[in-house]
């Protein structure tokens, strides 16, 4: 577990530490779950979800979708 004092920048961005981005291998453009919490803000990785078989049906936005709701019902 990593602790660490952070700033907020200019439009409210946070900037997450180094160590951080690497232990959860987070990668620009990956999504966050942001969730507020009564003393605090609590950050998830969505995790990713690769089509195995190409010739699914299925759209990849239809996939990020779904996870992205499960994700939520998980932190509910």
């Amino acid at each position: 577990m990593v602790i660490q004092t952070i700033k907020v920048g200019k439009k409210y961005a946070v900037y997450l530490p180094k160590k951080v981005v690497e232990n959860l291998q987070i990668k620009e453009g990956d999504s966050l779950v942001l969730q507020t919490r009564e003393n605090g803000i609590l950050l998830k990785p969505v995790k990713k979800i690769e089509i195995v078989k190409p010739w699914s049906k299925i759209k990849p936005e239809e996939v990020e979708r779904v996870g992205e709701e499960i994700t939520r019902k998980l932190l509910e």
